[in-house]
């Protein structure tokens, strides 16, 4: 968790001097300095772009499996059985996927004006499920099947990976992974957000600061909460907290609690494209993507209608892949943590070998601890990128082999292949790369 404080703060200084649209890419090239700028800038851009479209898919079935799990809990009978080798079920999550994303999308087309009720029905509803969560859920564990022992929940562990122990340990990284990434948000909507070089940098660190401190207490209370492990390993919902809900607060009290996360889910998917369609739409803007044109055109509104489509039509293709296999789609949305995992730490490594004396204008300038934080972060997100490509199983087989890696590589691939045949005039200059770092480092040019 101070790791993950530590990172935010690396990332909120040169934000806070760098307050611009597609944050992330251009953080990666300022901080590489004019020589290397443009190959750093296109390789973040790929990963940013991949990460967060393809985090929406990997959300919109998250809220199908919470949904279709109340079949588990009722004991609904399913033509051919629940489970993923059964196509009928795949395409069954396939279609509430699809209607989750459309809905998200239709949400991104309202007004601009109604963004404001939008983040704070989200923001209200996430604090909603999580005091319910606090609350009630240990007041129906405590009536039901009961707590999990101390001993259990600090010091119990289970090997069902076939890893040695401490690898074991650290693959336990995967189950918070989401919470690990996605606080740099605040930095893609810069260019809408008012004082945006104090406003937009506060907004990574109170966001990296409540997942941590809500997520550590949330991760303990659930370990608490949670039966034992014979009556976990039994539980055959696709999401099995839908009937853990059922266990400990009956079961018309556990379509509450769905439909509370699923809500959560929907505005959760529909904050993420706000972000991720003002990331496209400034890297189209530069010019770095097919089609970049039309993907970086705005409404009469100033809104990047176009990089929501795009966004759309992305997630929605690539859950098209639940259909012929639920393998590539896992293996599809694992890629999706990886690449903004690796630009984090990028950026703290480009930071400290590249440009340590530079973007001196940032209200968060980390002055001495800059080095030591810029480390912490390499070390810290280095270890998470190694358990995120990890495979999950072992010994490894054609089954069990995590993909993500692969996947990594090959967005990667394509960003060396556009930086190569993109000629410099069109993306990124040496003068642009010059100003940028000019105007970071003298506060009364700063960018807000």
């Amino acid at each position: 968790m101070v790791f993950m404080f530590i990172t935010a703060a690396v990332l909120a200084e040169i934000c806070s001097a760098l307050p611009v649209s597609g944050s992330i890419y251009i953080w990666a090239a300022e901080s590489a300095g004019p020589k290397y700028a443009r190959f750093f800038g296109f390789l973040v851009a790929w990963w940013a772009c991949t990460a967060w479209m393809t985090f929406t898919a990997s959300n919109c079935q998250t809220t199908a499996n919470y949904i279709v799990s109340q079949m588990a809990v009722w004991e609904v009978d399913f033509p051919g059985g629940v489970g993923n080798d059964n196509i009928q079920w795949r395409a069954l999550i396939w279609a509430i996927s699809e209607g989750m994303l459309l809905l998200s999308v239709a949400i991104n087309y309202l007004p601009p004006r109604l963004y404001s009720g939008v983040f704070k029905f989200s923001v209200g509803l996430m604090m909603l499920d999580f005091f319910l969560c606090l609350i009630w859920l240990p007041i129906g564990v405590s009536q039901t099947y009961g707590f999990r022992s101390a001993k259990d929940v600090f010091t119990m562990t289970y090997n069902g990976t076939g890893a040695p122990a401490g690898w074991n340990w650290l693959l336990s990284f995967l189950f918070t992974a989401g919470t690990l990434t996605g606080f740099d948000a605040s930095g893609h909507i810069a260019e809408e957000t008012q004082n945006a070089s104090v406003i937009a940098a506060k907004g990574i660190l109170s966001s990296a600061i409540a997942t941590g401190v809500l997520g550590f207490i949330t991760t303990i209370l659930f370990l608490f909460c949670t039966p034992d492990l014979d009556t976990v390993f039994a539980l055959d919902a696709p999401q099995p907290f839908v009937q853990i809900y059922a266990l400990a607060l009956g079961k018309k009290a556990s379509i509450f609690m769905t439909l509370i996360a699923v809500l959560g889910l929907i505005m959760n998917t529909t904050v993420a494209i706000v972000a991720s369609s003002r990331l496209v739409f400034a890297v189209a803007r530069d010019g770095v993507l097919p089609l970049s044109g039309w993907i970086g055109h705005i409404d009469n509104k100033g809104q990047p209608k176009n990089a929501v489509t795009v966004i759309y039509i992305f997630a929605a293709i690539i859950l098209c892949t639940i259909l012929p296999s639920q393998v590539a789609f896992t293996s599809l949305v694992s890629a999706g943590g990886i690449p903004t995992i690796a630009a984090y730490g990028l950026i703290a490594l480009l930071r400290l070998t590249m440009t340590p004396n530079h973007f001196q204008s940032s209200h968060f300038h980390l002055g001495k601890y800059a080095k030591p934080f810029y480390v912490s972060a390499v070390l810290f997100n280095a270890l998470v990128f190694a358990v995120d490509i990890s495979p999950f199983e072992f010994p490894v087989t054609a089954e069990t082999f995590n993909f993500a890696c692969v996947i990594f590589g090959a967005i990667s691939l394509f960003a060396v292949v556009s930086w190569f045949v993109m000629p410099e005039e069109k993306w990124l200059k040496r003068e642009q790369v010059l100003k940028a770092l000019e105007t970071a480092d003298h506060p009364e040019e700063r960018i807000d």
